[in-house]
């Protein structure tokens, strides 16, 4: 792929993502107004805040238009789950875990911080969320409350199970590699992502009728389980093709740890075989959304080519 091609895929990723982004002056004045110790909000805006691709903010209010809502209704449910990413990130990151220096180009936030900051400025991102969807109008009048944050909370048990796969697993012995690596990144990565865009739908979908209400709710399911998953093994591709100052983090880490990836079990065209399904099965998801779903497919297309 030429460069001019690439800066267009990154161009046209930015502008699916513009949404997400959006949502940061919201992130910051909840930082702001809520009364904390100024170290724990300074470090707790350093990574909530720092650059980002807001890739899951995007899902959700993407998904809120997609089925015919406003997306406006979503932006708590778009907030609180960029907040529980960032917790993983910053929890992810810590010697414990990952032991990285490097996160979105910038010191990890217990290489700035300190370790027991880091901590518990992942603990703060990680109760915040739910204060944030329990206390919010929109959701409490229409009665929606308790819906978001039970889909939130769940996602967030199971991205910790995927920490604990990924780096103190415990699998049956008789678990194929791949089978393995599955469950990894279906939790890891994808229950949140699968959440963005559940949650979408459960904060902003109009629709009166059950039937037609679950039957976009399980199609923008599949799509989120279909593009969680390619959105992984785009990452595990990116550790081995792609350069440290590319991707804003180390990159060959995964290599150098011996962790399961898919370059690593199937090779790297086989990988590339693999997001295209991954990519095709997501975009199958929306057809019952109609045009409605015509950016979250968009976005497919643009994230299995993404080179960051």
């Amino acid at each position: 792929m030429s460069d001019g091609s690439a800066a267009t895929k990154t161009s046209g990723l930015d502008d699916l993502l513009a949404c997400g982004r959006d949502i940061e002056p919201l992130m910051d004045r909840i930082l702001t107004e809520r009364p904390l110790p100024s170290n724990l909000r300074e470090a707790a805006r350093y990574s909530l805040l720092g650059p980002g691709k807001r890739l899951r903010p995007a899902l959700v209010l993407l998904s809120a238009q997609a089925v015919g809502g406003r997306s406006e209704d979503a932006r708590s449910a778009a907030v609180a789950l960029e907040m529980i990413h960032c917790f993983s990130l910053i929890h992810d990151d810590l010697p414990a875990m990952d032991d990285d220096d490097l996160r979105r180009g910038r010191p990890t936030l217990h290489r700035h911080a300190g370790e027991a900051m880091a901590i518990l400025a992942g603990d703060l991102l990680n109760t915040l969320p739910f204060e944030l969807l329990a206390g919010d109008p929109i959701l409490s009048r229409r009665g929606l409350a308790a819906s978001a944050v039970r889909e939130l909370a769940a996602a967030t048990a199971e991205m910790i199970a995927g920490q604990v796969y990924d780096t103190l697993p415990r699998f049956p012995e008789d678990m194929e590699p791949l089978d393995r690596l599955r469950l990894i990144h279906r939790h890891k990565t994808g229950a949140l992502i699968r959440a963005a865009c559940r949650l979408g739908a459960i904060c902003a979908d109009p629709e009166t009728d059950g039937h037609r209400r679950a039957a976009k709710l399980e199609a923008l399911t599949g799509y989120g389980e279909a593009i969680g998953l390619m959105f992984q093994i785009v990452d595990d591709l990116l550790d081995v093709t792609a350069s440290t100052e590319d991707l804003g983090k180390s990159a060959g880490k995964d290599q150098a740890q011996g962790k399961l990836t898919y370059p690593g079990i199937l090779g790297i065209e086989e990988t590339r075989r693999h997001i295209e399904q991954q990519a095709t099965s997501a975009i199958g998801f929306l057809a019952p959304l109609g045009d409605a779903g015509e950016s979250l497919a968009r976005l497919v297309e643009v994230l299995a080519d993404r080179r960051r």
